[in-house]
C-alpha cells in the first residue's frame, strides 16, 4: 500500500504500563508490523478526572511518567476531555489544567485534546494554543450532513462520527478529500447498532466525572450482559476489520482509524494491536514478548 493507515490507541493513562513494553517493540521490531500502518496517538484521562467523558478513567499511571513515554517514542499524546456537561465553573480545575500545561508542549509529537464541549474547546484554544483538537465520538453524530458541518469546521483537526456512519460510502465519499483526512473512524464499536440511547449513556458518564450522585446507566442493548467481546464486536454491521482498511478506506482516502478499549483489559488490547497492526506471522512473536514481561499483569 502506498498510503499509510494511523491507529489512535486507547490508554494513556489507563494501560501505560503495557505501552512500556509495547512501544519498544514496535520501534526495534518493525518487521513483525504492516509497513503502511503507523501508531496515530495514544489517548486516555486519568482516573476521577472532572473534565473527563466517554467512559469512566481509571488511570493511575503518573502523568509525567506518561509525557516522558511518550516523548522518548515520539507519539502524540490525546487528553480525553470529552465531558458534554461541563459549565465555565469546571474550567479552572487545577488537575486538567496541569494536565494540560504537562502535554501541550512535550517533545517534538504535537499532541492533542478529544473533546465534546464547545465551551471547553474555548478554554483551550485561548489557554494552550499548541494543542490539536479533535470531535469527539460522544457528540454522537449519527445524521450525516450534521457530521460533514462538523468535518469542514476549521478547529478541529479529526472528527469522530457515530459508528452507524462507518459504512455510509455514498455519503462519505462526497466529501472533499481534505475533510476525508479529518474522518477518524471508531474501528471496533462493541455497542448494539439499533441503539437509541447512546447520547444518555455518554452523558451519564459526564455527570459521573463531574462528581454527580446519579445511578448507572441501564444499557438498552439486548446482550448488554456479555460486555465488551471483540468476536462480537466483529459481527457489528459498523465494524471495520484489517482488510476493510486495506481494501476500501485506505485507496477511498481514509486513513485514520480508533480503536476504542480504555475501560478493557491490556489482554484484549494487545488482541486489537495483533489483529491491526501486527503481520500473521509474528503474532506469536509479540504475545510471547508481551506474555513473557515480569512487568505486566495482563489479566
Amino acid at each position: 500500500m502506498e498510503k499509510k493507515a494511523y491507529f489512535h490507541l486507547p490508554g494513556l493513562f489507563e494501560f501505560y504500563e503495557f505501552y512500556k513494553v509495547f512501544l519498544p517493540l514496535f520501534r526495534s521490531h518493525g518487521e513483525y508490523f504492516y509497513d503502511w500502518c503507523e501508531i496515530g496517538s495514544i489517548y486516555g484521562a486519568p482516573a476521577d478526572c472532572l473534565w473527563g467523558g466517554g467512559r469512566v478513567g481509571f488511570g493511575d499511571a503518573a502523568p509525567e511518567d506518561v509525557a516522558d513515554l511518550m516523548k522518548e517514542y515520539d507519539i502524540s499524546s490525546r487528553l480525553t476531555f470529552s465531558n458534554s456537561l461541563l459549565e465555565e465553573k469546571h474550567l479552572s480545575d487545577k488537575r486538567c489544567n496541569d494536565l494540560c500545561a504537562l502535554f501541550e508542549r512535550n517533545g517534538k509529537a504535537e499532541n492533542g485534546v478529544i473533546l465534546s464541549s464547545d465551551l471547553l474547546l474555548s478554554y483551550l484554544q485561548r489557554n494552550y494554543p499548541a494543542f490539536y483538537f479533535v470531535s469527539s465520538t460522544t457528540k454522537v453524530l449519527r445524521d450525516f450532513e450534521a457530521f460533514r458541518a462538523e468535518s469542514e469546521r476549521p478547529e478541529f483537526r479529526y472528527v469522530v462520527p457515530d459508528f452507524r456512519l462507518n459504512k455510509a460510502f455514498s455519503e462519505l465519499n462526497t466529501l472533499t478529500p481534505a475533510c476525508k483526512q479529518k474522518v477518524e473512524f471508531l474501528c471496533n464499536e462493541c455497542c448494539w447498532f439499533d441503539c437509541y440511547d447512546r447520547k444518555n449513556c455518554y452523558e451519564n458518564v459526564s455527570r459521573k466525572s463531574l462528581g454527580e450522585d446519579c445511578e448507572d446507566h441501564a444499557c438498552v442493548s439486548p446482550t448488554a450482559a456479555r460486555g465488551y467481546r471483540f468476536s462480537d464486536a466483529m459481527k457489528n454491521p459498523g465494524f471495520i476489520g484489517l482488510s476493510d482498511i486495506e481494501n476500501t478506506y485506505v485507496p477511498q482516502g481514509f486513513s485514520q482509524f480508533k480503536i476504542e478499549g480504555r475501560s478493557l483489559g491490556s489482554a484484549i488490547i494487545l488482541e486489537f494491536l495483533l489483529y491491526y497492526m501486527t503481520k500473521p506471522e509474528h503474532q506469536l512473536k509479540v504475545r510471547e514478548e508481551i506474555y513473557l514481561s515480569s512487568s505486566l499483569d495482563l489479566f
